[in-house]
């Protein structure tokens, strides 16, 4: 079993940036892919990014790509989501969830924490 805590969200205005931080216990993400995910008021949960955490193989929605990073840290067991040039249309509750593939959808991951709000304002 795997739990999964996110931080860093916020209110912020449009272009400035924000760090997420998922952390996990229980066990490490060594044998994981780490994934975020945003779901906005009324629209279906969106695909924001993942890691591979062994290889450290990244992938990144189109809509975030030279926006947002996703890196990790071994020492902390942290995964975090960069997000420089924030727009209004990111704001959403943004979710960081574990499995064993790199996928791009909800159900291929197994493990999920509660989610972050991230608000950005015009």
């Amino acid at each position: 079993q795997v739990q999964l805590v996110e931080s860093g969200g916020g209110l912020v205005q449009a272009g400035d940036s924000l760090r997420l931080s998922c952390v996990a216990s229980g066990r490490t993400f060594s044998r994981y892919v780490v994934g975020w995910f945003r779901q906005a008021p009324g629209k279906e949960r969106e695909f924001v990014g993942a890691i591979r955490w062994s290889s450290g193989v990244t992938s990144h929605a189109p809509s975030v790509k030279g926006r947002f990073t996703i890196s990790r840290d071994n020492a902390k067991n942290t995964v975090n989501l960069q997000m420089n040039s924030l727009k209004p249309e990111d704001t959403a509750i943004y979710s960081c969830a574990a499995g064993d593939v790199l996928v791009t959808i909800p159900g291929g991951y197994d493990y999920w924490g509660h989610g972050t709000q991230v608000t950005v304002s015009s």
